[in-house]
């Protein structure tokens, strides 16, 4: 009972910033440069329109109302599921951002997981190794992934992986697990040597506390004491950081998809953004912006499974 009542509480908190997120997509659309009027005329053929023209085409798309009405309506029809359509094209932006979304939440997850994978992993053996030269070279590695820009990493796997040894594919996802690598590798190298370091010093600073000290007189294996004590202890912060990773990869998949020619969120927004397709842009905006808060939803309900410092008293964690 104590948990779902946090978990009520926790959405209910999420409520007002959910309502942000809309609030911010929509005036994206009217404080945009240019007039979605102009724009709409243009696509239907009246390159030089009249002011009457420009009137009849204002009340056809609903903006000759006041603004909060305006908002109304759209927060309504996007809590239907319709986000409008898109001006290129005239397609359903609601249907073409969930086609796209599993693809790119498949590709931003496989840079989570390595993140996770080779970040906590190098952190802990980082720690493990403290003072020896391992510790010493995979230190002056994460520092060389955090200065590296993902784009001229993508290019430069590409160039290696794909053009010169053939191992893995340029380009799609037609080739399952295989053509996620190199766009996972790009996606999340930044944030493995983050994690490596931000790992390691955590780590470190629980070998210092008293009750390592304790467990360590009582005869336990270093092992033991890394993984089960220090480790386990640290894992609060770390979690944290990897869950602030996510907006950072979401947004970060636009310039990688395009890279890899990957069919996303990614490309398709950007394609939005140069083509001045507001609409798109807006769905975009809040899509990934309401995937990022229930993520941070799913990061705080994950503190209270591995920590053992956290429990839920009456509701509160």
């Amino acid at each position: 009972m104590a948990i779902l009542k946090y978990i009520g509480r926790r959405l209910l908190v999420l409520i007002p910033v959910l309502l942000g997120i809309s609030l911010a997509a929509f005036l994206l659309g009217r404080i945009a440069p240019g007039d979605p009027v102009d724009d709409a005329l243009f696509r239907i053929g009246i390159e030089f329109p009249t002011e009457e023209d420009r009137a009849d085409m204002r009340a056809e798309l609903g903006l000759d109302r006041p603004l909060p009405v305006q908002y109304l309506d759209w927060l309504g029809d996007a809590l239907r599921g319709d986000l409008g359509r898109s001006y290129i094209g005239n397609k359903d932006i609601a249907q073409e951002l969930m086609t796209r979304l599993p693809i790119t939440l498949k590709v931003s997850l496989a840079a989570m997981l390595a993140a996770v994978v080779f970040g906590v992993g190098g952190g802990v053996l980082m720690a493990a190794c403290h003072g020896t030269w391992l510790d010493t070279v995979l230190k002056g590695l994460s520092t060389l992934l955090l200065s590296v820009p993902g784009f001229w990493l993508a290019l430069f796997l590409i160039t290696v992986f794909a053009e010169w040894l053939h191992l893995l594919p340029t380009s799609g996802l037609d080739r399952g697990l295989a053509s996620l690598v190199l766009p996972a590798v790009a996606l999340s190298a930044a944030n493995v040597g983050s994690t490596s370091r931000f790992t390691r010093g955590n780590i470190l600073a629980q070998l210092g506390e008293q009750y390592i000290v304790v467990a360590n007189a009582k005869g336990l294996s270093q092992r033991a004491v890394m993984v089960g004590h220090a480790f386990r202890n640290s894992l609060v912060p770390i979690i944290t950081l990897i869950g602030n990773y996510f907006g950072g990869i979401l947004g970060g998949s636009t310039i990688i998809e395009n890279i890899f020619a990957i069919p996303g969120l990614g490309s398709y927004v950007l394609s939005a953004i140069q083509n001045r397709d507001y609409p798109v842009i807006q769905g975009y905006v809040l899509i990934t912006g309401t995937t990022f808060v229930l993520v941070t939803l799913a990061i705080d309900l994950l503190y209270i499974a591995v920590n053992p410092k956290i429990r839920l008293q009456g509701g509160e964690a």
